[in-house]
């Protein structure tokens, strides 16, 4: 049996990276480098659950109001987190 599981993806992805994109201009130090803003992402990405799902609305659905702002406000935060974590790293690897 042929299964395609490519239609798999974590809901948290593209809200994460378009925080990312949205919060760069803050950080001039990083906005002008995709490499460390993948890391970012990635930073980020590691600070929430995980929400696989295979289209947009089967978990949009299921989700309450109280539960979309609870989350949007997760990768918010951990978008923040994610800057000023990449933001120290770079500044400690340029020092030395």
């Amino acid at each position: 049996m042929s299964v395609d599981f490519t239609s798999i993806r974590n809901f948290n992805e593209r809200a994460v990276c378009e925080a990312v994109l949205s919060s760069a201009p803050g950080y001039p130090g990083l906005k002008h480098d995709p490499e460390l803003l993948a890391d970012v992402a990635c930073v980020a990405l590691n600070r929430l659950p995980s929400r696989y799902i295979r289209h947009e609305v089967d978990y949009a659905f299921y989700q309450t109001e109280k539960e979309r702002g609870d989350s949007e406000r997760q990768v918010a935060d951990a978008v923040d987190f994610a800057f000023g974590f990449v933001q120290a790293r770079t500044a400690m690897k340029a020092r030395g």
